[in-house]
This record gives C-alpha cells, sequence and structure tokens, in this order.
C-alpha cells in the first residue's frame, strides 16, 4: 500500500493538531477537531478484515487502510480495567480497578478524585456524548456518566446484557441518562444505540468541538444478531463462531452509518476517528486472535493487543501500518492533546499525537499489563522494550487457536495456569518461547522492575455482594443509590 501525504492548514504542520487549537477566541471552538473514540467490545486480533480476508468490515476496512493501522496499541486484559485506562489515564492498579471486572451486586466504582477525560474536554469547550456500555460503576449516581463529565448518555451499565431484551442478571440495565428505558425490548441494541449516535450528529451545531464517546456492544457475548448478518457467513460451519462474526459485521454497519452521519453533518473533514477493542477476542465465545496467544481474561498478547486505527483529514502520514508502541492508558492524553489540552504529569499515560498524526517514535518505551495481588487471578506483567514478563497466573485459554479448530483440544498450550515466562516479543510475537530459563540475568532486571511498579499498587475494589443492588429493590432495573 503507498503511503501518501494529506495537505494540511499550515498550522497544523507546526506541530500535530495543537495549533489548530491556538487560535483566536472567538474561532477558537471552530478549529478544533471532533473527535469520535469507538471501542468494540471483545474483539478479536483476528476477528477484522484487515487481518483476515474471511471477515466482512468493509467500512472498518476503509478506515483503517485510509488512516493509520496501529499494529502495536495495547489494552487490558479485560473491559473494565480498560476502560478506566481510556476515562482516567491512569493504570488500572492506580484506580482500583485492576481486578477482573466490576459486577452488578457490588458496590463499585471508580474514585471520584480521578477526573474523567470528558470532564477535561468539556472545560476546553467540547459537547460531549456517551452512547453504549459503561462499566465503570453504578452504585452511586456520582460513578455514573453524566456525573463524570458526559452532557448526555444513552446505554447500559454492566457488562453482558442481553441484545434484545436488554436485561443482565435478572434487571433491565438501559438508560436514557438517569431514566430507565422499559421501552426496547425486542428491538436490537446496536440498531437504536446507532440511531442514537446518529441524532446526537444530526442535531450537534457544527461551531462546537464534539467528543462522542462509543463503546458498542457488539461483539460481547451473549451471541445475538439478525439473521441477515449471520447469513453473510453460511460457509462458516460452526454456529457460534457464525453468529459471532455476523456480529462484527453488524458492528460495522453501525460505524459506517455514524461516518454517514457525519459527512451528511458537514462534520467529518474535521473529525479525529480513534478505533479499539478494548481486550482481545473471548475464545470461549467464539472470539479469535490467530496467531496470537490466549484472549480475554488472559495477560498473553491475545489478550492484550488490540486491533486499533486512526483516521481523520488532519493526519499527515496515512495509508500505513505504525508499530509504535502505544497503550489504552495513551488515549486520554492524546485526545486531550488533539483538544488543545495538557494532561497532568503523574499520569501514567502519554500524549501519542506526534506518533499517530506524522509517524513519530513513541514516547512510551514500557508499560505495565496488570498488576493484581487478588485471589484467584494473583499476577504482575510488564513489558520493558522488546522484552515481557509474566509473573502468577496469565490466564486461560492459552493456545494458538485458528478459527477452523475450535474444538477445547486446541485451548490449552499445556503451561502451568501460574507461572514465570520472559519472551522477546520482536523475535517471538505469538509467544512460544519462555526465556526464563536461558537469559537468567534478564529476568533479574525485568522482575526487579515489575517490584519497582508493584510498590504503587492500590487494593483492589473488591467488595463482596450486596443484597441491596438486586433489582427487584428498584422496580426491576440496576439502579444508584445503594453504595
Amino acid at each position: 500500500m503507498s503511503t501518501m501525504m494529506l495537505r494540511v492548514p499550515l498550522l497544523l504542520l507546526t506541530g500535530a493538531l495543537v495549533g489548530l487549537v491556538s487560535a483566536q477566541d472567538g474561532s477558537q471552538n471552530a478549529t478544533k477537531p471532533h473527535i469520535l473514540f469507538i471501542v468494540a467490545d471483545d474483539l478479536g486480533w483476528n476477528d477484522v478484515g484487515w487481518h483476515n480476508p474471511d471477515v466482512k468490515t468493509p467500512v472498518l476496512d476503509k478506515l483503517a487502510h485510509e488512516g493509520v493501522i496501529l499494529n502495536q496499541s495495547y489494552v487490558n486484559y479485560v473491559c473494565t480495567p480498560s476502560r478506566t485506562a481510556f476515562m482516567t489515564g491512569y493504570y488500572p492498579y492506580h484506580a482500583g480497578s485492576q481486578h477482573l471486572v466490576f459486577l452488578p451486586q457490588q458496590a463499585q466504582g471508580i474514585p471520584y478524585n480521578f477526573t474523567f477525560l470528558p470532564e477535561k474536554l468539556k472545560d476546553l469547550g467540547y459537547a460531549t456524548h456517551m452512547v453504549g456500555k459503561w462499566h465503570l460503576g453504578f452504585c452511586n449516581w456520582k460513578y455514573t456518566p453524566t456525573y463524570r463529565g458526559f452532557d448526555s448518555f444513552y446505554g447500559y451499565y454492566n457488562a453482558d446484557e442481553d441484545y434484545y431484551t436488554h436485561v443482565v442478571a435478572g434487571g433491565l440495565d438501559l438508560r436514557d441518562d438517569k431514566e430507565v428505558v422499559n421501552t426496547k425490548n425486542g428491538q436490537y441494541g446496536t440498531y437504536f444505540f446507532t440511531d442514537r449516535m446518529v441524532d446526537i450528529i444530526e442535531k450537534h451545531p457544527a461551531d462546537t468541538p464534539l467528543f462522542l464517546y462509543l463503546p458498542f456492544q457488539n461483539v460481547h457475548e451473549p451471541l445475538e444478531v439478525p439473521e441477515r448478518f449471520e447469513n453473510i457467513y453460511m460457509n462458516v460451519q460452526n454456529e457460534n463462531r457464525r453468529k459471532l462474526l455476523g456480529m462484527v459485521s453488524a458492528l460495522d454497519e453501525a460505524v459506517g452509518n455514524v461516518t454517514m452521519a457525519m459527512k451528511n453533518a458537514g462534520l467529518w473533514d474535521n473529525t479525529l476517528v480513534i478505533f479499539t477493542t478494548d481486550n482481545g477476542g473471548w475464545i470461549i465465545a467464539s472470539g479469535n486472535n490467530y496467531p496470537l496467544r490466549g484472549g480475554k481474561v488472559t495477560l498473553w498478547e491475545g489478550g492484550t493487543r488490540g486491533v486499533a486505527f486512526v483516521h481523520g483529514k488532519m493526519l499527515q502520514k496515512t495509508g500505513y501500518t505504525n508499530n509504535e508502541m502505544i497503550h489504552a492508558v495513551d488515549w486520554f492524553p492524546t485526545i486531550l492533546a488533539a483538544a488543545g489540552g495538557t494532561a497532568d504529569d503523574a499520569m501514567d499515560g502519554v500524549s501519542q499525537l506526534d506518533t499517530i498524526m506524522s509517524g513519530q517514535p513513541s514516547p512510551r518505551t514500557e508499560f505495565v499489563y496488570n498488576i493484581d495481588d487478588v485471589f484467584p487471578t494473583k499476577q504482575g506483567a510488564i513489558r520493558v522494550g522488546d522484552y515481557k514478563l509474566i509473573e502468577g497466573v496469565a490466564g486461560k485459554p492459552d493456545g494458538w487457536i485458528h478459527p477452523d479448530n475450535l474444538t477445547d483440544s486446541q485451548l490449552d498450550s499445556g503451561d502451568p495456569t501460574s507461572g514465570t515466562w520472559l519472551f522477546n516479543l520482536k523475535d517471538d510475537p505469538t509467544e512460544h518461547h519462555n526465556l526464563a530459563d536461558s537469559m537468567p540475568d534478564k529476568l533479574k532486571e525485568m522482575q526487579a522492575k515489575l517490584a519497582e511498579y508493584r510498590k504503587s499498587l492500590v487494593p483492589a475494589i473488591n467488595p463482596p455482594p450486596d443484597p441491596k443492588s438486586f433489582p427487584k429493590n428498584w422496580g426491576g432495573a440496576w439502579s444508584p443509590g445503594w453504595c
């Protein structure tokens, strides 16, 4: 694929998008980019068309190839930790959200001393809207989206609600701002979520910069999709895999409807699109990360190296694959920089604006996959340069699963559940060769680095279930107000 340079305004050439927001007060908002931050749920490495031509994602493929494919973009191993990183710019183990995911019955939320990304963007003049999955706590109203910087919220608080009934764990989970929505039973969630996204765009004033956070429900289980999407993959024999791929194509269509709305509203030419998954594909739910090892809920590359791209006419270098190191915590300061702001110096994330704009080297040379001291997932993992260390529980399934071989016998590598692994990811990106025994000096060096990171571990927010949370106490819906 050829590399092309886009013609951009002179101000933009002086150091990325920051130049666009240095205009005089009267025109400042008009020059700031609109930002679409699109997060797919459980989208696997091998479940997009630019990695696997058997997957039909024409909209996403076009955006990825026109923009910049991010080949070393890392996320956390499950939903809540990644969303913590996106919204705060801090590693989950610094916010107490490192242990698996927030559950409906637990009194959990990201501490209020963390300023969320939309709060910062509102200070910079942005309209901020969210449609989709929250999963960052709801037991108290102060933990919910419209109290953390969003002008509007249409979506759900938890993780794996039914796509048609919108019920999870015995309770309805669907909100329009603070109000329960009980009129959508039988309607496919992706359809009406997309309708709301389009409605926000159509009503948005062009002279106000827009931040639209779109954490889609697709392709998280349960595996449910309208038949027309499943029928695209009639050649796929495994029914669950066929449904999963249909859900991917439904996501693709939804993104296409959103981008078309941006074009129709005259906003597209000044829109920066950031697309990422929240973690790798979930193997037990037919997600696929081949040739990477493992998947969601594991610290292997298949669970943490995510599909991602950026797109926008303001990008100075496009049509290529970028191999610079990026982590989920970096999106907060990167988006803030694009909007003309500056992140706090203490933040774990670093701005990757120059990296995505013009292909400059990443300012990041290392990162933390996760640190968790709560049984049964006591673990720690870091990457420093080309080397990766895992200590403790790495997670299962941990095999290299080809999408044509989805039987249980293909899921396990034979490695123990807990152990010590050292890899050179430059030479061995699929994690076949454990170097822990053959490189003792490097192992000690990496272990010392992990021990240093571990010193700043914040205890996980992991209380027992609270009966006050049960939907029967709140009119049948999962609701704030009990913690």
